[in-house]
Parts: C-alpha cells; sequence; structure tokens
C-alpha cells in the first residue's frame, strides 16, 4: 500500500486538487507541504492533534512539513465556520501564544537537520505595505468568486467585516510565499479551509504559471456536527496544565461506540490489519478498542509514563481501586480540614472534593445511594473518616461518572 493509498483507507482526505500529482509526490517522498495553525490560545487543542498526526506520517515518508505559525494572520481571525466576529488579541498575547505553541510542536514534529520548518507569517504580513499588496494581488482575486466560498457564505446573513473578508487574500498569500520562499507546493487544512486554499494555488498560478496543490483533512465530527474536542468544562487541550494527561485519557476513553474505530484508524500508527480486526468488535471488546485508543493518543501526546499512569487511574475508577500510580483527579486534605476528633465524615469529604456544592446536596445524594467510596456504597451521612483512612487515598465518587481521589497529607 502506497503512503497516499494509506491515507486513504484511514479516512483521513476530504477533498483534493489534482489527486495524480499529489499521489506521487507524496508517494515519492517530493512533497514540502503547509498547515497553518492560527494561535489563539497559548496551547493547540484535539482539533489540531490530527493536522499533527498527518504531518508526522506524511514526515516518516520522507516528505518536508512546514508548520506555519499564524502571527499575521491571528492578528485578523478566520471567519470560517463562525458565527460572529473573533475577539482581536494583543501582539504581545499573539507571540505569547506563537511562543507556547511552537515547544509543542516539537514534541511531534522532526525539525532538526532542515526535515521541517516552523515559521511565523507575521515575518511578511504585519509589515505589508497596503497599496502595493492590493495593486500586486489583491486586483487578482474576483470578489463575487469570494462570495461564493463556503468560509463567507455562512456569515453574510450576520455581518462580515471587511477585515474577516480579507483572510482569504492573507491565507493565499502565505502559500505563494511559501511556494516561492521554500519550494511548497501543497497545503493541508481542515475541510473549512477549502475556499482559502484554492485562493492559494490560484495566486499561485496568475504569478508563475506554475500548479500547487491543495488537500483538505477530515474533522474530528460530533454526530451534531460540532467539532470534537469540546466538552462541558471547555476545550480538551494537549497542554497538560490546561488538560490533564488522565483527563485527555478519559476523554478518548468515553467517545461514543461507533466512533472508536474510526478514531483508532484516523489518529493512531497501529497497522491497518490490526484495526480492521476491530471493526466487529463489541461490547467488552469495543470498551477494550476504547482504552486502546485513549492509551495510544495519551502515549503519544504526554508520553508513556503518563499514558501508563491515566490507563492505571482508569482502571482505579472502573475495576480495581488500587490507586498506586493512578493519576486521578485529586484533592488533598490537611489538618485543618478535620475536626478536633481527627475525624471528617463523608458529607465534608464530598464537598472539600468539589462533588458537591452544600452539605445538603451530599447529604441527598448519600441517602439516594449516589456516593461509593472505593468499591462500597456509602448511604450513612454520618460516615467518619479518620486521617490514617486516607493516608493512602479513597476513590470518592458521586454517581458513576464523577469522582476524585481524596488523600490526607500531613
Amino acid at each position: 500500500m502506497t503512503v497516499y493509498e494509506e491515507l486513504k483507507a484511514r479516512g483521513l482526505l476530504a477533498q483534493i486538487t489534482d489527486e495524480k500529482e499529489v499521489a506521487d509526490l507524496i508517494n515519492n517522498g517530493k512533497a514540502t507541504f503547509y498547515i497553518g495553525f492560527d494561535p489563539t490560545a497559548d496551547s493547540l487543542h484535539v482539533g489540531h492533534f490530527m493536522a499533527m498526526t498527518l504531518m508526522k506520517r506524511l514526515q516518516m515518508a520522507g516528505n518536508k512539513p512546514i508548520a506555519l505559525m499564524g502571527g499575521g494572520t491571528a492578528m485578523i481571525g478566520d471567519p470560517s465556520g463562525r458565527t460572529d466576529m473573533r475577539k482581536m488579541m494583543t501582539v504581545e498575547t499573539i507571540d505569547h501564544n506563537v511562543e507556547c505553541i511552537q515547544k509543542q510542536m516539537e514534541r511531534f514534529i522532526d525539525f532538526s537537520d532542515g526535515k521541517a520548518l516552523l515559521l511565523n507569517n507575521a515575518d511578511w504580513l504585519r509589515n505589508l505595505n497596503f497599496l502595493e499588496f492590493m495593486r500586486d494581488y489583491g486586483a487578482l482575486f474576483s470578489v463575487n468568486d469570494m462570495l461564493r466560498a463556503r468560509a463567507y457564505v455562512y456569515r453574510m446573513e450576520r455581518g462580515l467585516s471587511f477585515l474577516e473578508f480579507s483572510y482569504m487574500l492573507m491565507q493565499s498569500y502565505d502559500f505563494y510565499r511559501l511556494f516561492m520562499d521554500h519550494g511548497c507546493q501543497m497545503q493541508f487544512g481542515g475541510d473549512d479551509q477549502w475556499s482559502n486554499m484554492l485562493g492559494g494555488t490560484e495566486l499561485i498560478r496568475k504569478k508563475t504559471g506554475k500548479n500547487a496543490y491543495a488537500m483538505t483533512i477530515n474533522l474530528l465530527l460530533k454526530h451534531d456536527g460540532t467539532k470534537m474536542g469540546k466538552t462541558a468544562g471547555g476545550a480538551v487541550w494537549l497542554d497538560p496544565n490546561k488538560t490533564s494527561p488522565y483527563d485527555f485519557y478519559q476523554y478518548w476513553r468515553n467517545v461514543d461506540d461507533e466512533d472508536v474505530v474510526k478514531f483508532i484508524r484516523m489518529m493512531t500508527f497501529l497497522p491497518l490489519e490490526e484495526i480492521d480486526k476491530m471493526q466487529t468488535w463489541e461490547g467488552a471488546k469495543l470498551n477494550e478498542a476504547k482504552g486502546i485508543l485513549a492509551y495510544e493518543l495519551t502515549k503519544m501526546v504526554h508520553g508513556e509514563d503518563e499514558a501508563k499512569k491515566a490507563q492505571a487511574g482508569a482502571q482505579a475508577l472502573f475495576g480495581s481501586v488500587d490507586l498506586t500510580g493512578a493519576d486521578l483527579p485529586t484533592t488533598e486534605l490537611t489538618d485543618a480540614d478535620f475536626q478536633d476528633d481527627g475525624t471528617i465524615d463523608i458529607l465534608a469529604v464530598l464537598v472539600k472534593a468539589g462533588l458537591e456544592k452544600s452539605r445538603a446536596d451530599a447529604r441527598r445524594t448519600v441517602q439516594q445511594g449516589g456516593c461509593t467510596v472505593d468499591d462500597a456504597k456509602v448511604t450513612d451521612f454520618r460516615t467518619k473518616y479518620t486521617k490514617d483512612d486516607l493516608k493512602d487515598g479513597k476513590l470518592v465518587r458521586r454517581g458513576k461518572k464523577t469522582y476524585k481521589k481524596v488523600i490526607y497529607k500531613a
């Protein structure tokens, strides 16, 4: 199977220009390609993860990736898929975010010896002369064609600023600069970027008479059409200080049954033959597949040690209660949390752990059978624990999925 055939078999590709030429470049390790990352936060998130795994796959096949930080385009904001204008960020915030994201990139892509490039479009966009740019490049874009672009159609009824309307020109110019300066002949991006990417291929053709290519990758979508990577608590980040390795693991451990094999196919580096066998798994075997997905992705993002800790934490939650090495969300109790007699009751434990807002709420949960400590259900709200009871930690659960490891620290 060729590299390009594997990308198709893994379900990664959505739209493509000039398939034969693209396949030839990729299969022979001759592609220099780029993917853009707008630094709207100081960490990448799950939505960026598949793009980085694609970069890694292609680099392993001898192709050269360019990771382009959007330090310039972030000053405008991409309107694609948005219903309102993005909040403006200061230059200082953008530059800080770029610095943080660059460090994360180096965990996935090999930038040594010119094998990949890490660039920032602020280097050429922030100092553009407006009149010169519009004469040299703006004149090559048709407003009629741009208004038909999907990136803008969604915003026309609510209002689209000229600032945002210019985003296509900026992204197209990025492609042109990379083509001219670094021989980059291919751009990858999310399916929502298709119009902007075609703008780049057209600009290159009109300015140079040469061909460049665009390919979109399938976005991780939930069944309601929204992007994966969002939870009730916000985005799922790759930064362990924003989303702990355990929470990252649990996010993938809890994907819908119908998605698990698809995600294993798209994002892990397990052999396709091995993944194909999982297609018929059901019940306990399907849960095993979810564990494989969660472990493999956590290992890629946070390293093998953290993946093993997260796995142990999940086993502590859903299986035995041996908390040794488990990376669970934890509440540490101190001497001040205990009564004069050296005990703390279950209601205080639930409140201190943030599992309940008040003692009254905690009492109702206990009386209704919704609280367990380790493997034992607690139904007496007068139940107490000593410091010695909690020195090794106990797994406290409210319901099935809300939990904390509670431990006493002297």
